[in-house]
């Protein structure tokens, strides 16, 4: 473990050409360009098929939205991850960089949400002067001013400020939006194929609810600001997954990194104090939560497209990074930047983390303050000989290091809070 202040200053490499670096600008991310790719494909259908009858505009709307609903679901998301991490190392390094990018697959939610709601606005319009359906007409609009609510305050400003009401409206208004969109279907005398396509959405819905049971948890409090919360309910989640926790299943969930011990039963979650949920959940120490029973992978499962890989993590981001560190299924180097690590997390985990990462960097920022982190991860990675940057740490930071290596041309990574 190295904590030192005497390390000469690194110099970073020089930028990349300017067209290389507005490829990485954080507008034009992967999970724009994704949502961009979904406009472009249904521009493309209006193209081809103007002008569009009343049954066209509905199979684009349901298209749509079907697409927007499904590509968040678990099991696809895990499908997402596990065949963009099927290439091998031996590929050429710029393929690898592209499909690391595999979570950005949010974009096509967006994409899709938004496509949709704009078919079904054309569609409602249409049906409206045609005026022979009153009751389809009234659903329509009703439809119409739900998808206007749910996207507005899905919009950042609102989610960033008011992030559990995005949650419930999000949750409640999209099942309501899905119960209108059935009454719709129904209402326009539906052939089988709209049917089988709601059906599948309904499904794709309910499945992670379908799941849902109460655990007993253990907890232990190292400190006031973290709880390590131990579950053994005869899950054993693959490392890179996370676990959706509420105490209150139709109120919020919160998701945290699954980190499973090799050859042991069960998994442990760290829950560091981040605002109101997480602070009652440590002072309170529940005895029961609920779980949905559908462990999904997470951006760090990446990992393995790479010969070698750096994590940076601050705070309790050492959470996600943990299982692939005990894993050790890609050799890797840990960059960590907490406050008092011993005092916050315990002796027991720091010990379990140094037992698998002799050589990390331990920066206590309590003692030598907030470190430079993209020239520690520039550091690491040179060092080290690694291909990749995983960052795990709160949204400022993360972006300060992806995109300050990226535009460096070293391939880098980190969450996009697009839930």
């Amino acid at each position: 473990m190295t904590t030192s202040l005497d390390r000469e200053a690194v110099e970073l490499p020089p930028l990349t050409s300017a067209p290389r670096r507005l490829l990485k600008h954080p507008r034009l991310m992967h999970y724009n360009r994704l949502a961009a790719l979904v406009f472009t494909a249904n521009l493309l259908f209006l193209y081809g098929s103007w002008t569009p009858s009343v049954r066209t505009l509905g199979h684009a709307a349901l298209a749509n939205l079907a697409l927007a609903v499904v590509v968040r679901q678990q099991y696809v998301v895990n499908l997402f991850f596990r065949l963009a991490t099927w290439a091998p190392t031996n590929w050429p390094l710029k393929v690898r960089w592209m499909l690391g990018k595999v979570y950005h697959f949010g974009g096509l939610h967006v994409g899709g949400a938004l496509a949709g709601s704009l078919w079904f606005l054309a569609l409602a319009v249409v049906v409206t002067l045609d005026g022979s359906n009153l009751p389809l007409i009234a659903v329509g609009w009703i439809l119409i001013a739900l998808l206007v609510v749910i996207i507005a305050t899905a919009l950042p400003p609102f989610r960033s400020r008011h992030h559990d009401h995005f949650e419930k409206i999000h949750r409640f208004g999209g099942w309501t939006a899905l119960v209108l969109f059935w009454t719709h279907t129904l209402l326009s005398a539906p052939g089988p194929a709209e049917v089988t396509v709601l059906a599948g959405v309904t499904f794709s819905v309910a499945l992670p609810w379908l799941r849902l049971r109460k655990v007993d948890v253990r907890l232990e409090r190292p400190s006031p600001h973290v709880v390590l919360a131990r579950f053994d309910h005869g899950e054993t989640p693959f490392a890179g997954s996370s676990t959706a926790i509420s105490r209150s299943p139709l109120k919020e969930w919160h998701s945290f990194a699954n980190v499973p011990a090799p050859g042991e039963p069960g998994f442990r979650l760290t829950i560091s104090r981040a605002g109101d949920w997480t602070g009652s959940f440590i002072d309170d120490l529940p005895s029961r939560v609920w779980v949905k029973g559908i462990t999904t992978a997470g951006v760090a499962n990446i990992e393995t497209l790479f010969k070698k890989v750096v994590y940076v993590a601050t705070g309790s981001g050492i959470g996600p990074c943990l299982p692939h560190l005990l894993a050790a299924e890609v050799p890797s180097r840990l960059v960590w930047a907490t406050r008092a690590p011993r005092t916050t997390y315990g002796d027991d985990l720091v010990d379990e983390i140094l037992a698998v990462q002799p050589h990390a960097l331990v920066w206590d920022t309590s003692q030598h303050g907030k470190p430079d982190m993209v020239r520690l991860a520039y550091e690491a990675y040179r060092d080290f000989g690694a291909e990749a940057v995983i960052c795990i740490s709160n949204k400022k930071l993360t972006w300060q290091v992806v995109h300050g290596l990226e535009r460096r041309g070293i391939p880098a990574y980190g969450a996009i809070w697009d839930s």
